[in-house]
């Protein structure tokens, strides 16, 4: 099997790791089978995508859709690398996972709108609702009609990229999952996020404006009481249907 290409661009150690490992469990990879690349500190290195089964980008506390201007040195030059790949990634409809961040970039590059103005969401668990569109999609299929995720995020897709296939939404979000072409798959939610894992996201981003400091414990709390599995089977059905 050739290798996954894990591209992340959170600056926190403990947030990067912590994803890295939570994509490994959940994606059933192993360490060999993965290249992680922290693009906030090597920048874009330089990818042939014939050496990859696929390409999975996380999250991150960057919005792509901010100002050019409030986005730091690091956001500027990786972007400006990930925007390119991107660009090759759908004009091959080469197969990718974008999460929240990932998400967003992949949803901007295919030429749908990304924005805070609208659908945002707190830092917690929802429910997520499966669309019709999604009843034979391969990474779909057989999967309940609802289920629980974990979300937070302050920019939204409002619009979708002309000839996507809308997958899955929520009450507060509309656009929660969505494919491109035939390979390309983003989810607003986490699929790489079960409950412990979400409890040190807290922690890590908690002065970070996506809940009140002070609900912090409460928030952990009522993440524990949660049992959310789905999420991670979509992401476990992307390695496996593309990694074989």
């Amino acid at each position: 099997m050739k290798p996954f290409l894990i591209l992340q661009s959170r600056p926190e150690d403990l947030a990067s790791q912590n994803e890295f490992d939570s994509m490994l469990t959940f994606g059933n990879l192993k360490k060999k089978d993965v290249r992680r690349v922290r693009m906030e500190r090597e920048g874009m290195p330089k990818i042939n995508l014939r050496d990859y089964s696929g390409v999975i980008v996380g999250g991150g506390p960057n919005n792509v859709s901010d100002p050019e201007k409030k986005k730091n040195a690091s956001q500027k030059k990786f972007e400006r690398g990930l925007m390119k790949l991107l660009n090759e990634i759908v004009k091959k409809d080469f197969p990718y996972f974008g999460a929240c961040y990932g998400f967003g970039t992949v949803i901007k590059n295919a030429g749908g709108n990304v924005s805070k103005k609208q659908y945002s969401e707190n830092a917690g668990p929802v429910t997520i609702k499966i669309r019709a569109e999604a009843a034979d999609d391969k990474l779909m299929r057989g999967l309940p009609k609802s289920f629980r995720a974990f979300v937070g995020h302050k920019e939204a897709c409002f619009r979708l990229p002309k000839g996507a296939v809308w997958l899955a939404e929520s009450a507060q979000c509309p656009y929660q999952m969505v494919r491109i072409k035939q390979n390309i798959y983003a989810a607003q939610f986490h699929p790489e996020l079960d409950a412990c894992e979400f409890c040190v996201r807290v922690d890590v981003y908690k002065n970070y404006g996506y809940f009140d400091p002070k609900d912090a414990e409460k928030l952990k709390k009522k993440a524990m009481r949660e049992k959310i599995t789905t999420p991670m089977e979509i992401l476990r059905r992307f390695t496996e249907f593309y990694g074989s």
